[in-house]
């Protein structure tokens, strides 16, 4: 199971991530971009996903993912089940969501500093 705190941990280690709490939610922003959401009871992680491939993603594993409510469909947003999925999945999906939002200058800089460990 995920927990906020892993989330917290992995992306204090993305350069110009922010942490927020926004009516009682946290939340991890790029600027004003958001890429990750957690819901009040922190049993669902939002997270910035392509809307082109999410329906296929839902597909394959309904047990750990779903789509966004209606009012979010016109978002990049897929929503998982922190139950359902482990701290190296996690880190994978916050790590494509936050790429998703920071300029590609940043994104290659941090491609170059994982890669050198």
């Amino acid at each position: 199971m995920v927990t906020v705190d892993d989330v917290r941990q992995f992306a204090r280690t993305l350069p110009r991530s922010s942490e927020h709490l926004i009516r009682d939610r946290v939340k991890f922003r790029v600027g004003k971009i958001v890429y990750v959401a957690f819901s009040r009871d922190e049993t669902l992680m939002g997270f910035g996903f392509p809307k082109e491939e999410r329906a296929a993603l839902v597909a394959a594993e309904p047990e750990k993912f779903e789509l966004p409510r209606e009012s979010d469909l016109r978002f990049n947003w897929v929503v998982a089940r922190t139950a359902a999925i482990d701290a190296e999945e996690m880190r994978e999906l916050v790590l494509e969501a936050w790429r998703m939002c920071v300029p590609k200058k940043v994104r290659l800089e941090q491609e170059l500093s994982a890669a050198k460990f």
